[in-house]
């Protein structure tokens, strides 16, 4: 659930003025006044009390003795957008279409009150990821705004703004980039400058550059809307607390996490006092906070605000709310990292549950959520169970999407990855090469994205011992990722140590060695000098120093890789094993059996419980917003 550092700016709830038909004015008074609570108790998170109210209004104003036409479409809509909050798409469509069936016949199919039904109809249909049945209504929906309200008017940028947001979804930047910049065009001519649409529209297009990795681009549009909206609305208020996410958001992309702390925490803040310590927009910064922690391996920190998150989702919408399916998945993802797969597995099994019957068993939501179950049977070496998952999800996207959509790459990627940890290289290669195309053209030659895929291929080659094939990726996904990302990222170290070891293999250790050199401390002022990757970091250096006969530097580091390793670790996980026979090799090589055969019983122990341990720069798991 980690927030999509979009806006959607929508008329959810349509005006509850033109009443021209109710014949007694008391009939007027407790209809208004019914839909206004109801206005107010969806801003709360009350949704089931809001679903009552909203009822209630309908009704008076269906069995009113003189009905007003225009007053049904506005409850029916009303209505529907709760539903729609619920994740109840099955009750809200009618809804939407028969308040818009009303408001066309009442008002002609050309009335800007017909084009916000439609715009509310086509998110309906993009949360459900039926984006050939959102497109046209978007654009029937700009037409009209046009037409009746001009080109430049507000609510022709909100209409933009979400066909932008579709565009984003479908992964059609080229499209998105020109609407964005348009909508914001309209906000700063039809207010000033410095109005809060503005800063709606600085964070939408920024949201967009993220997307696109160009963070140079994005970081002043989101430090203008935060100003902006400081300025405008006080530096309290709910609407500051979404850039500050969304710039939080940024800096965790680029990890830059002492940046993004103290952003999270006082988003956290501000949303804790305007809507209290429950409301669902609280469980969001909760959950982006965890992930933070999670990244940095602090688990500790991570698994209670995980935990709150979880809690306070399920009590707003019910525990089989896609959110709930969000944030579990998340929770889950914690677990993985700590290779507690008995932990990890039911929660994603009830993600998926709670996805397949809210959306369907078709959606990119559905997807994701198979896909991060396969991996967890992956890492424990069960490939029957997770190439299925992964085939499944690669279909679904690949329907729904395009073949050409990065989700259909990292699809393609990740069931590469199942073939070559069981040594079938030669069909993981294909999948591998075709991910990488798709990649570079959906995203450009220059995104990090594509220097992962190229990674993944190039440890295809180096398992396979093509290490001369291996290289030229490695050295181009190295140069991307120092251009795309900021010195000192853990990706550039990932790359770099990846890099050092394909040099070690082929016995150049002058070009192994200042690498290893670089990335070590990368990855301690990253995340901390005892985090995992920082041991694996390690093992690679230790290896070379064996490599050269350097036996005492050698036993220094895989000493410390494996003390990082069983702080970090659960006691039973895999890596663990693997420092103790590292650490063993050494030993016996250096003629000290004793050690050696000691640390070998230790790691036999650990190996009856074997899992799959991943290579450095393999794939991150998918995270987020589902």
């Amino acid at each position: 659930m980690k927030n999509t550092l979009t806006i959607t700016a929508a008329f959810l709830f349509i005006s509850l003025t033109c009443l021209p038909r109710l014949a007694a004015q008391d009939t007027v008074d407790d209809w208004k006044a019914l839909s206004q609570e109801t206005k107010r108790l969806n801003d709360a998170a009350k949704y089931d009390r809001a679903l009552v109210v909203a009822k209630k209004a309908l009704a008076i104003a269906e069995k009113n003795t003189d009905p007003d036409p225009l007053q049904i479409a506005t409850s029916l809509n009303n209505l529907a957008v709760l539903y729609q909050a619920q994740a109840d798409y099955a009750k809200a469509e009618p809804l939407f279409q028969r308040s818009l069936t009303i408001r066309e016949k009442s008002l002609g199919p050309k009335h800007p009150d017909v084009a916000m039904v439609l715009n509310n109809l086509a998110m309906l249909y993009k949360a459900q990821a039926e984006y050939a049945k959102a497109e046209p209504l978007y654009q029937r929906s700009l037409a009209i705004a046009e037409k009746e309200r001009g080109p430049n008017h507000p609510e022709v940028a909100m209409v933009l703004n979400n066909q932008a947001n579709l565009y984003v979804a479908m992964a059609n930047y080229t499209k998105a980039e020109p609407l964005y910049q348009r909508s914001l065009a309209i906000a700063e001519k039809a207010h000033h400058p410095n109005h809060p649409n503005v800063a709606t529209g600085l964070n939408n297009l920024a949201s967009l550059y993220v997307a696109q990795a160009n963070y140079t681009k994005a970081e002043p549009l989101y430090q203008r809307s935060l100003a902006i909206r400081e300025k405008a609305l006080g530096p309290k208020h709910p609407s500051v607390a979404v850039t500050l996410d969304s710039l939080a958001g940024l800096y965790s992309t680029q990890a830059d996490y002492a940046k993004a702390e103290p952003l999270y925490q006082r988003s956290l803040a501000i949303r804790e006092k305007a809507h209290g310590p429950k409301h669902p927009s609280v469980a969001t910064i909760l959950n982006n906070l965890a992930t933070l922690y999670d990244t940095q391996a602090n688990y500790a920190k991570a698994e209670p605000l995980y935990q709150r998150s979880l809690a306070i989702a399920e009590k707003a919408h019910g525990p089989n709310h896609p959110n709930v399916a969000s944030i579990l998945n998340n929770l889950a993802q914690l677990y993985d990292n700590q290779a507690n797969y008995t932990k990890a597995e039911p929660l994603l099994l009830r993600s998926l549950n709670i996805l397949e019957k809210a959306l369907g068993p078709k959606h990119p939501g559905v997807a994701m959520a198979l896909n991060n179950l396969a991996q967890i049977y992956e890492a424990q070496a069960d490939y029957a169970k997770a190439e299925p998952l992964f085939l499944r999800a690669l279909t679904i996207n690949e329907k729904l999407l395009g073949p050409k959509h990065p989700d259909v790459a990292t699809g393609l990627n990740n069931l590469g990855g199942v073939y070559q940890s069981q040594k079938k290289y030669a069909k993981a290669e294909p999948l591998y090469e075709r991910a990488l195309a798709i990649t570079e053209e959906a995203l450009g030659p220059k995104h990090p994205n594509l220097a992962g895929m190229m990674g993944n291929l190039a440890v295809n080659y180096r398992y396979q011992g093509k290490y001369v094939k291996a290289e030229p990726l490695l050295e181009r996904s190295l140069a991307i990722v120092e251009k795309a990302l900021p010195p000192g990222h853990p990706q550039i170290a990932a790359i770099m140590a990846g890099l050092a070891e394909n040099y070690r293999l082929q016995k150049k250790y002058d070009k192994a060695e200042p690498l290893f050199q670089q990335a070590l401390p990368m990855f301690e002022k990253a995340v901390g000098p005892d985090h995992p990757f920082v041991a694996r970091c390690l093992g690679y250096q230790a290896q070379l120093f064996k490599d050269q006969k350097k036996f005492a530097k050698s036993e220094q580091l895989f000493k410390r890789a494996l003390t990082i390793r069983e702080n970090a670790l659960p006691a039973d996980h895999p890596d663990i094993a693997e420092s103790l026979e590292n650490l063993a090799a050494l030993y016996r090589e250096t003629e000290h059996n004793d050690k050696a055969k000691e640390l070998e019983k230790r790691a036999a122990v650990l190996r009856t419980h074997q899992q799959f341990s991943f290579p450095l720069f393999r794939r991150p798991p998918p995270r987020g917003n589902l």
